[in-house]
C-alpha cells in the first residue's frame, strides 16, 4: 500500500512506516499530524485517484525531529568584471514517520 501526497508544494510517495523529510511544518516533536491533500492511493488491486484530492483519503504521519538540511553552497561570478560572491543555504527541515494511510471503503 501507498498514497502520493502533496506537501509545502512538492509531491511525496508514502508507505505505512516509513520516514521522510519536508519543508519545517509547524508541530511538536511526537505529535500526530494528518495530511489531506492525497491525491493517489493504491492498496492491492485498489487504485485511487483524486481530482485532484481523494475525497476522505488521510495520511496520519508523526513529527519525528526538526532540524536542518545540508548545506549548499550559492556561487555568482561575473566574468570581465571579477565580481565573485559565495553564499550558503541550509533549509530548515522537518523528519516525518507515516503511521497509516486511510482511505474511505477500506476494510479494517
Amino acid at each position: 500500500m501507498y498514497a502520493v501526497i502533496h506537501l509545502g508544494g512538492k509531491q511525496y510517495k508514502v508507505q505505512p512506516g516509513m520516514t521522510f523529510k519536508v519543508d519545517y511544518l509547524e508541530g511538536e516533536v511526537g505529535k500526530p499530524l494528518e495530511l489531506e491533500k492525497v491525491s493517489l492511493v493504491v492498496d492491492k488491486e485498489k487504485v485511487l485517484v483524486g481530482k485532484p484530492w481523494v475525497e476522505g483519503a488521510k495520511v496520519k504521519v508523526t513529527v519525528l525531529e526538526h532540524g536542518r538540511d545540508k548545506k549548499v553552497q550559492v556561487f555568482t561570478y561575473k566574468s570581465k568584471t571579477n565580481f565573485k560572491r559565495m553564499q550558503g543555504h541550509r533549509q530548515d527541515i522537518t523528519t516525518l514517520r507515516v503511521d497509516q494511510i486511510l482511505y474511505p471503503g477500506q476494510e479494517e
